[in-house]
């Protein structure tokens, strides 16, 4: 009998969990860049009563075995990078990596911090940075007199000046991504820090040896489906 309750203790215990995770997702269904997460379970031992093929009294072979489950137990959340629903924005400062990738921020720190939100602004020095404040990596600085900024596909940034005919290119948005994302530890803010287990840093530039494109004037909103 105890062990019966606690078998379904641990079934309880785990339930809890997923709905955790689940209730997380849904809280952040309008997150920009936000990922879905997933709770991974497995059976825990069993006890054998009696073993398939064993025999029985009268000497015949058993043709199935008695094994008793013993409840089960969380293993890992896990992280899915599938891409999120697009929302146009129209904002010059709004990007979307359409791929592979992430952009790089220099948190408080003095460490690199990644993300998928690409909702940035210009701070009070000329650089650009996300909601928080944090500085978009490499710097890329816009000067006062800029009347427009263009940023392709590539992720070249260009600003068009007061009196000038021709844009001037300022700045290149570097990517990253990592041989396993789901190793990635998540810290809050729509951030991401690497682990051992993210395996090795890859630099690129965005449409380029598997890395996605950026697209200026949109959002990549979360990949959580409520329905």
């Amino acid at each position: 009998m105890i062990r019966a309750l606690w078998t379904a203790s641990s079934g309880m215990n785990a339930q809890q969990t997923n709905i955790d995770v689940v209730s997380n997702n849904l809280a952040n269904v309008n997150t920009v860049g936000f990922k879905k997460s997933r709770v991974q379970f497995q059976d825990l031992l069993y006890q054998t009563v009696r073993a398939a093929g064993s025999t029985t009294a009268q000497g015949n072979m058993n043709p199935t075995g008695l094994q008793v489950g013993h409840g089960v137990r969380m293993v890992s959340t896990s992280k899915s990078y599938g891409q999120g629903d697009v929302m146009q924005t129209g904002n010059a400062l709004d990007l979307m990596v359409e791929g592979e990738g992430f952009f790089q921020l220099m948190l408080p720190d003095g460490t690199t911090g990644y993300t998928r939100d690409g909702s940035f602004k210009i701070d009070g020095e000329g650089r650009i940075v996300n909601n928080d404040g944090y500085v978009l990596q490499p710097e890329i600085w816009v000067p006062d007199n800029a009347t427009d900024i263009i940023i392709g596909s590539d992720g070249t940034v260009s600003v068009q000046l007061s009196g000038e005919e021709m844009p001037q290119e300022i700045g290149l948005i570097e990517l990253v991504r990592f041989l396993n994302p789901e190793g990635l530890v998540n810290i809050g803010r729509n951030i991401v820090k690497p682990s051992f287990a993210s395996g090795q840093i890859q630099y690129g530039t965005a449409g380029l040896d598997g890395f996605g494109e950026l697209s200026q004037g949109y959002l990549e909103m979360s990949n959580v489906k409520v329905v």
